[in-house]
């Protein structure tokens, strides 16, 4: 039997790790010879190695997600269950193993690559601030799809399949999520701190092409402080929830109205209920993100409203000196007409006529684009004031004699203000 020197198998194990291109670990497989074995569980013990089980670790021992999380003891004993039995372990340098070792000339100007090739777990986190999503929201050439707790974002097809476009702007990712510094926000304080980040998986950063890293490190903040949204994180680690985030929330509202407003009235209140695929947070704390997310909000709101929805419903159609109503004032007459307390009314409609004043504001005037970072919390909170009125709107609706059988398509097990 030839001797195994610790060199020897520490070498294999980074040899493969480095070569392998997904920073895949070496595989013991059974019956592995007792010497190998021993120089496993001693380079385990010396902190240069880490074991990877699948019934313990993650289910695909091939990748290492993130750092070990069990203690040595329990990694060698992982080791001399290769003597019972099973898949096998898979086993990866630590940082500590890799330091002083040369990163591939192919990793020199990708900084999340060399990451990983000093250590990093696939799916160990890093954070950025949220304005590196700008580019691609604003490029045509990409797809960009707003979540409640994250995006996707991708080149197009079409981009992809054009070869006059450069190589190294062929990038995706489609697993990027929200985190979140809530150390200083107050609900109650438009003006305490809400702090947004994106979060995105290095195994996905070190995908991206080498100019589209360098460009996502320089965005890149601390972390401290920070932690994933639950949902998105809950999603990505394999687990089903039925969990949404306020722009998902005002449209099952929006859905549930109009399916009620058409139980009760035969014509729908609203010309469409689905998200626009540009429609959500703000990336950058600004005055013209926040009257371009303020313009669309109204669009979604009381630009959306079917006349003859309220028509069907006995809504006047003019005032008493023969003048046009506008949307919102006709469903607050409708309202008010079915017996609920003017003041009631005045309540529930108030986020809706805020949202359509705030909305007149840019249309005339010229407003300088000033950085306001309560904008973050102020988006939050009008959403959230928002979705109280549908949700009162939904419950009252759902009184109505014809509407008494009715259930909603889908009901959320947890609905985040953010």
């Amino acid at each position: 039997m030839i001797e195994i020197t610790p060199d020897a198998l520490m070498k294999a194990v980074i040899d493969r790790y480095l070569k392998s291109g997904d920073y895949n670990g070496l595989h013991l497989r059974l019956n592995v010879e007792p010497a190998l074995l021993d120089e496993a569980k001693k380079l385990v013990i010396d902190g240069k190695l880490q074991v990877m089980v699948s019934d313990v670790d993650y289910p695909n021992p091939h990748i290492r997600p993130w750092p070990s999380q069990r203690t040595v003891e329990s990694q060698v004993e992982s080791l001399d269950e290769l003597t019972r039995g099973g898949y096998g372990a898979v086993l990866y340098p630590t940082p500590l193993a890799l330091r002083g070792v040369r990163v591939p000339a192919r990793l020199q100007e990708q900084p999340f690559g060399k990451a990983m090739a000093k250590g990093r777990g696939t799916l160990e986190l890093a954070y950025f601030s949220l304005d590196v999503l700008e580019p691609y929201r604003n490029d045509p050439r990409y797809h960009f799809r707003y979540g409640d707790f994250g995006v996707d974002m991708g080149i197009s097809d079409e981009a992809y399949l054009d070869e006059t476009e450069l190589d190294r702007d062929k990038v995706s990712l489609s697993h990027l999520g929200f985190a979140y510094d809530l150390s200083n926000y107050d609900s109650s304080n438009v003006t305490s701190q809400i702090v947004r980040r994106v979060a995105a998986f290095y195994g996905d950063l070190e995908k991206l092409t080498p100019e589209h890293q360098q460009r996502w490190r320089s965005y890149q903040v601390p972390d401290a402080g920070l932690e994933p949204h639950p949902a998105w994180w809950a999603a990505k680690m394999g687990h089903w929830t039925n969990d949404v985030g306020p722009f998902e929330y005002l449209f099952l509202k929006l859905t549930d109205l109009d399916a009620l407003w058409m139980g009760a009235f035969g014509e729908e209140l609203f010309k469409h209920t689905k998200r626009p695929h540009e429609f959500g947070w703000l990336l950058r704390p600004s005055q013209r993100e926040w009257d371009e997310f303020i313009v669309q909000l109204d669009k979604v709101l009381s630009d959306n409203i079917r006349h003859d929805g309220l028509t069907s419903a006995g809504a006047p159609r003019k005032d008493k000196s023969g003048q046009n109503l506008g949307t919102l004032t006709r469903l607050a007459t409708f309202l008010e007409g079915r017996g609920i307390d003017v003041a009631v009314v005045k309540e529930l409609m108030r986020p809706l006529r805020e949202i359509r004043h705030a909305r007149q504001k840019p249309a005339h005037a010229l407003r300088a684009n000033l950085t306001d970072k309560t904008f973050v919390h102020r988006q939050v909170a009008l959403l959230a004031e928002l979705n109280d009125t549908l949700r009162e709107l939904v419950r009252w609706m759902s009184t109505h004699p014809k509407n008494r059988e009715w259930l909603a398509d889908f009901e959320p097990d947890t609905y985040y203000r953010m």
